[in-house]
């Protein structure tokens, strides 16, 4: 029988229970542990051992909390397991990452994406030996080729590359986002996979496959997906109610979702963050987005060319980093830990969904109240 099996095993919880910890305490004495140890099979990844090493080792109480040693022997960790290694008086007894040698190209690719997101030792560590390469990180990828391909594909029929909004055919497109054709609720959606130009679409392919690929790889295709797509809603969702006679292009709205979660999380880790040049890597992204942003900005109120109606609304950008501050925070900052069980989680779910709900009446019926003129969709 595994250890895991002794504690966890339905019939003998009860026994195995009182067996280690007989005045139901709450606690282990190391000395029930070790015994426990020598004569069970350990079937345990080296990370896991790792932890069970430094909840015996450093532990100056002599004592292992129960509850911390059947989360460390589930398949998820928790909270408590959490604050039992990282703000406990516990230490992991092997050396540090970058400290390991011989590493084969991938390993070394996933200890660099260790360092670049995640801000504890602790994890870093968890992240390294149990990263697999199944599932892959396809959401940005397939995201990325999709909108290289649709922007090759207007290139050419358009014979354009730059600023391709002022082409009526480009336009009459059915993944632009157009008030006129807010009742087709695909384009709410669609209009990410359309780029202004080469310079727009430059810019998020290399960010998305930047951040978005290391970011998919630690947190899983699942909350980067969710993330992303929630930036993208939020954009058009927010152009539709500020910005209404505007079109949208460009996937701007989850590009800025997944850029500002990973640098408000430097910010508030920026002591436990060890990616290298963080001050001056930080100021360049910041600078860029914002430049991004006024490039956004200046053809939507001065356009260079002449056009048959108003240019794509910036706003997309802004709410894309709102979601990303609120939302993809809370999901960067809970690597490995439930987010149905955190306050929080549910706070900003229930607020994304009022805002949704909001923004589908004001879709229906503010237009006709305000008057608002839109102009003729293509």
């Amino acid at each position: 029988m595994t250890l895991f099996g002794f504690i966890n095993s339905k019939n003998t919880e009860r026994s195995s229970h009182l067996k280690l910890d007989p005045e139901n305490t709450g606690f282990i004495p190391v000395e029930n542990f070790t015994s426990l140890v020598e004569h069970h099979e350990l079937q345990l990844d080296p990370s896991k051992l790792d932890m069970l090493l430094a909840l015996v080792q450093s532990n100056e109480e002599g004592q292992v909390c129960y509850q911390e040693l059947i989360e460390l022997m589930s398949s998820k960790r928790s909270s408590s397991f959490r604050r039992a290694i990282a703000n406990g008086r516990r230490t992991l007894q092997r050396e540090i990452l970058l400290d390991e040698t011989g590493l084969g190209l991938y390993k070394r690719f996933v200890r660099y994406v260790a360092y670049e997101i995640l801000p504890c030792e602790t994890d870093r560590r968890w992240y390294f030996h149990q990263n697999r390469l199944c599932p892959p990180p396809v959401f940005i990828a397939v995201v990325t080729i999709v909108q290289i391909i649709v922007f090759m594909c207007y290139g050419i029929m358009l014979n354009k590359w730059v600023l391709q909004t002022y082409q009526p055919d480009f336009m009459k497109s059915p993944l632009v986002y157009h008030p006129g054709h807010r009742a087709q609720v695909w384009r709410f959606f669609s209009y990410m996979f359309m780029h202004v130009g080469l310079e727009q679409l430059g810019f998020n392919a290399l960010l998305q496959l930047m951040i978005g690929v290391p970011l998919e790889m630690v947190h899983g295709i699942l909350r980067i997906s969710l993330l992303y797509m929630a930036g993208v809603l939020a954009g058009s969702l927010t152009v539709s109610i500020t910005d209404m006679r505007a079109p949208v292009v460009g996937g701007s709205g989850g590009v800025y979702a997944l850029c500002s979660a990973h640098l408000a999380n430097v910010v508030m880790n920026w002591a436990g963050m060890r990616c290298p040049y963080k001050l001056l890597r930080m100021i360049l992204a910041l600078v860029c987005m914002s430049s991004e942003v006024g490039r956004a900005v200046w053809l939507r109120f001065s356009p260079p060319l002449p056009s048959s109606g108003p240019q794509p609304s910036f706003m997309a950008h802004l709410s894309g980093a709102v979601v990303g501050i609120s939302m993809g925070l809370l999901i960067l900052r809970s690597y490995e830990e439930s987010l149905q069980k955190q306050c929080s989680w549910w706070v900003i779910v229930f607020s994304f969904i009022t805002f949704l709900l909001f923004a589908i009446f004001w879709n229906i019926f503010a237009y006709e109240l305000l008057g608002v003129q839109i102009p003729p969709p293509p």
